[in-house]
């Protein structure tokens, strides 16, 4: 998945359709790298979305592209598209709004993402699970 992909997915999530008609699967093209290291990672191109969060503020999520592009969005924000990197295969790190957010990557599986947020002293806990599709953000309260 390439940040185009990702784009239109955050599109669709939004409720913004096109006049074109987008495949239900995406569809590898002859041009594409095929690296084995994206496909066992567990953490890369799937849509995150935060378990733990206010019922009120709902859905933010994060999508981690094999390109090294983070998508962070949510129902009552708009997307940010920043630089991650995975550190080592425990720990990654990404940039936001000029500074470098380290975290410790607790668990992960297929369905299930455990961060550690190394923010100053403090160490905050964020669990994700895969997004269900299709998936609709709530009217929010005006």
């Amino acid at each position: 998945m390439d940040t185009k992909a990702a784009v239109i997915a955050l599109l669709s999530v939004w409720g913004v359709g096109t006049c074109a008609v987008i495949p239900a699967m995406a569809q590898e093209t002859e041009d594409a790298t095929d690296d084995d290291g994206d496909r066992s990672n567990p953490l890369l191109n799937k849509v995150w979305v935060r378990a733990d969060t206010d019922e009120s503020l709902p859905g933010p999520m994060q999508i981690f592209l094999a390109d090294g592009t983070l998508v962070t969005d949510s129902c009552w924000e708009t997307y940010r598209l920043s630089k991650w990197q995975q550190v080592s295969d425990s720990a990654i790190s990404w940039d936001e709004d000029g500074m470098t957010i380290d975290a410790d990557i607790a668990s992960v599986s297929d369905t299930e993402l455990v961060l550690n947020l190394k923010l100053g002293s403090e160490v905050q806990e964020q669990r994700f699970v895969t997004a269900t599709v299709p998936y609709v953000c709530p009217d929010m309260p005006r």
